[in-house]
């Protein structure tokens, strides 16, 4: 029997025109750079970037109380929010741990989309079809396989957005809608959401038009600076805002495996609170593991962001932090490191104990090697 290879999004084609290198992502062929990542990164904070995302899944919940029950399940509470606004919310499982997180977006009083990460649509689909939503006359719908998503960001993105979709093709931050009449007749979904931290704005379209939207935004955005971001500038770009990273800066334990690399076992089992997010949080409303994740509440130990001032090597997933450069000085471990293409130092972002913005602390980059850092609460740029 052939091994079955790779899952290649429609973009696939333009993606090999354009000379990317390609990798296997979670079971997807993807970009990893185009040119350099760190073109990429700089291209898309200073003027715009395009990416493919279509590995990322795509939920329709709808039912006459799907806002109260998407609330009940998740840590947020999503009756607050109007139609066409967007949110970022966790799914914990009964002790507190977090499962995964998503963005959410309000079409109707009806009908809300929902944006899981690629490794999780299937665990999170079947944990949410366990919470019996057909009792509440809820359904949900994967559009994860008939969806392509597009995302344009940068400070650049809105006027590109525009000279594709029309003058209303840009509906806000954290606003979304139908894609509004154009010339080119590109009908789909838009949310002004995105990975990097930048204005911009997600595009999700029915596979068969990818191709044809993804050129009409290189084409229409080449003189406002559109360049073509892989997977290596995605990741430097959402670490230096300080999002996190589903299976590395936590990992669900009812997945029944543990991180594949440097850190202690169970290290990745987390809550919402200890994620120390300033957003996504709503504690007015009762949900799934809330108690839970009260209860166990670890107020010492906070995922906080480390910026380098001494020189050597980046930090890197699994290097120990210390809040002495000798003796017994254990207090964390990095989730997510690299060198910061905005700032030209190394940052990274850790589970830290008893720390507090402004402390100094010493990360072990390899055992001869110790390098000084500050604690920073992100985003670093």
């Amino acid at each position: 029997m052939d091994a079955v290879g790779p899952v290649r999004t429609p973009l696939y084609g333009a993606h090999m025109e354009l000379g990317a290198h390609m990798v296997d992502f979670h079971g997807h062929e993807l970009p990893i750079r185009y040119q350099t990542i760190q073109g990429e990164h700089l291209a898309c904070r200073n003027a715009a970037g395009l990416f493919d995302v279509s590995h990322m899944g795509f939920f329709c919940f709808e039912g006459p109380r799907v806002r109260e029950w998407l609330s009940s399940v998740s840590t947020q509470d999503v009756t607050k929010f109007d139609t066409n606004r967007c949110g970022y919310t966790h799914f914990l499982d009964a002790s507190g741990y977090i499962i995964d997180d998503m963005i959410f977006a309000v079409s109707s009083e009806e009908v809300i989309y929902g944006v899981p990460n690629a490794s999780m649509v299937d665990v999170v689909r079947k944990w949410l079809m366990e919470q019996n939503p057909s009792e509440k006359g809820i359904t949900i719908t994967d559009l994860s396989n008939q969806t392509s998503i597009i995302a344009l960001q940068g400070p650049r993105a809105p006027e590109i957005a525009k000279l594709v979709f029309g003058e209303r093709g840009y509906p806000g931050r954290f606003r979304c809608g139908d894609i509004p009449d154009n010339p080119s007749g590109f009908q789909g979904w838009i949310q002004g959401t995105g990975y990097t931290g930048e204005e911009g704005v997600e595009i999700f379209i029915p596979n068969e038009i990818a191709t044809n939207v993804w050129n009409a935004l290189m084409e229409q955005g080449a003189d406002l600076g559109v360049t073509p971001v892989g997977l290596g500038a995605r990741d430097t770009l959402r670490l230096e805002k300080g999002y996190l990273l589903s299976g590395q800066d936590f990992l669900w334990p009812g997945l029944g495996y543990d991180h594949q690399g440097p850190l202690p076992a169970g290290y990745l089992s987390r809550t919402t609170l200890e994620t120390n997010i300033p957003f996504g949080l709503n504690l007015d409303h009762n949900f799934i593991g809330k108690d839970a994740m009260i209860g166990s509440r670890d107020t010492n130990t906070l995922w906080m962001g480390l910026m380098c001032t001494g020189k050597g090597p980046s930090p890197r997933t699994g290097h120990e932090v210390h809040s002495s450069p000798v003796g017994d000085s254990l207090i964390g471990f990095v989730t997510s490191g690299a060198p910061s293409p905005s700032l030209g130092v190394g940052i990274g972002m850790a589970y830290m104990e008893n720390v507090m913005e402004g402390d100094t602390v010493y990360i072990k980059t390899s055992p001869r090697r110790i390098i000084e850092a500050k604690v920073r609460a992100p985003p670093f740029v």
